[in-house]
C-alpha cells in the first residue's frame, strides 16, 4: 500500500532540511514496487520496536519495514493558485498526495546575517504563514470546483440528473470554502463521497502541522507561550494535528549511527521529532499495522483500520484476497511469550479466523488460500 505525505510551506520555514533529514532515513526501495527514483520523493520506514522483537524471535533474514513516502513540494507564496512563484505545477503535485505536512516555522535568529535564515515575509507569524498557505490551497480548489459548475451547467439546465447531483455538491463545497473554510469540514454521504473523491481536492485531505524550531534561536514555544498557545490552537480547532521539531538538529543528527544519535540527544536534551512525526502521519491516515514473520523475512504491512482478514491479504498479493480460506492470527507479544507457533497453537492462544475477522493493530498473521 503506497502512502504519500505532500510537506508544503513558505519559502525559509525549514521544508528543504526537514526532507533531507527524512531521507537519511529512507529505506532501500528494491522491497517496494510503488517506489520512484525521483529526488523530491523519500521513502521512509515507520519507526516500530515490534518488527525487531518479532524478527529477534524469529531469526529472519530479513525485515522489511512499514513505510510512508514524503514529497518535498517546492515552497509555496501568496499567489501560488494564480500561478505566482510556479504554483500551479506545486499545488498540481499535492494533489497526487493522501495528506499534507504543514512546516511552520516558530522560530527567529537574533543578529543573524544568513540570507538562508530570514523569513520571507520579514518577520515571524506563524499564524499569518498558516493563513497564507491554507487560503492558496483553498483557492485553487476554489477555482477547480467553479470550472466544474461551468463545464456541466449547460447539463444542469436541461435537467441531467447526474448533472444536477454533482453541482448540488459542487454548491455545498463552494459555500465552505468561500467561508475560509477546508472542505475536509463538510459531512458527506457515500453517494456524494463518490464524487468528491474523484476531485482529489487540496482542502479534503487531512493535514499535520511541523512546527519548526531551532536550537539556540529564538522559539516561540519556549519564548512567548501566549502566541505559541494561538498557533495550538487554531490546529487543534481546524481538527488538525501537529508535531513539536528540529529540522536543523534533526538534519546534523541524521549522520550519526542510532546509538550515537541516542547519546548526544541525550546530552543536547533532544527529542525525536522526526519519530513522532512519522507515527502521527501513519496515525492520521486511518492506518494500521499487521505482521508476517518467519525465517526468511519478518514484514510490517499497512492496511487501513477496520480490514477484513482478505482485504488485509489484498496488502501481499490480490490473490490473497480473491482466494481466501482463513487466516491464523496471534498478537505480537502473545506470540514472543509463548515462545513458538508451535507452543501457540498447542495452548491454543494461535487463533483460526475467517473472512469476517477485523485484523488489529499488531496481529500476526498467516493466510491460508
Amino acid at each position: 500500500m503506497s502512502l504519500s505525505i505532500g510537506i508544503v510551506g513558505l519559502p525559509n520555514v525549514g521544508k528543504s532540511t526537514l526532507f533531507s533529514a527524512l531521507t537519511k532515513k529512507s529505506v532501500p526501495c528494491e522491497n517496494y514496487p510503488f517506489c520512484t527514483i525521483d529526488p523530491s520523493v523519500g521513502v521512509v520506514a515507520v519507526p516500530d520496536d515490534r518488527l525487531y522483537k518479532l524478527s529477534n524471535f524469529s531469526n529472519t533474514e530479513k525485515i522489511i519495514p512499514a513505510v510512508i513516502e514524503f514529497v518535498d513540494i517546492a515552497g509555496l507564496v501568496e499567489g501560488a493558485s494564480k500561478g505566482e512563484g510556479l504554483g500551479n505545477k506545486f499545488l498540481s503535485n499535492i494533489r497526487e498526495v493522501d495528506a499534507i505536512l504543514h512546516i511552520v516555522r516558530i522560530f527567529s535568529i537574533e543578529d543573524d546575517t544568513s540570507t538562508e535564515q530570514i523569513h520571507v515575509y520579514g518577520s515571524i507569524d506563524p499564524l499569518r504563514d498558516i493563513k497564507i498557505i491554507n487560503m492558496e490551497l483553498i483557492l485553487s480548489d476554489l477555482e477547480l470546483i467553479q470550472n466544474r459548475v461551468s463545464r456541466i451547467s449547460r447539463d444542469v439546465k436541461r435537467g441531467d440528473k447526474l448533472a444536477i447531483f454533482e453541482d448540488n455538491i459542487y454548491k455545498k463545497i463552494i459555500s465552505v470554502l468561500e467561508d475560509e473554510k477546508f472542505v475536509n469540514t463538510i459531512s458527506f454521504n457515500d453517494d456524494e463521497m463518490k464524487v468528491v473523491k474523484q476531485l482529489q481536492l487540496l482542502t479534503m485531505k487531512p493535514v499535520i502541522y511541523g512546527l519548526n524550531k531551532k536550537t539556540g534561536g529564538n522559539n516561540l514555544d519556549e519564548n512567548d507561550k501566549n502566541i505559541f498557545n494561538s498557533v495550538v490552537d487554531e490546529i487543534v480547532n481546524s481538527g488538525s494535528q501537529f508535531v513539536i521539531l528540529d529540522a536543523k538538529t534533526e538534519y546534523d543528527l541524521s549522520e550519526f549511527e542510532e546509538d550515537e544519535k541516542k547519546i548526544i540527544s541525550n546530552d543536547i536534551g533532544h527529542k525525536d521529532g522526526i519519530d513522532e512525526l512519522i507515527q502521527k502521519s501513519y496515525k492520521l491516515l486511518g492506518l494500521i499495522t499487521f505482521f508476517t514473520t518467519g525465517i526468511k523475512e519478518t514484514r510490517a504491512w499497512t492496511i487501513k483500520e477496520g480490514a477484513t482478514a482478505p482485504q488485509a491479504g489484498s496488502a501481499i498479493h490480490t490473490d490473497f484476497e480473491k482466494n481466501f480460506i482463513r487466516a491464523n492470527v496471534i498478537e505480537w507479544d502473545k506470540l514472543i511469550s509463548v515462545g513458538s507457533f508451535t507452543e501457540a497453537r498447542a495452548s491454543g492462544i494461535l487463533r483460526i479466523e475467517g473472512k469476517e475477522y477485523i485484523v488489529k493493530d499488531g496481529d500476526v498473521v498467516e493466510f491460508l488460500i
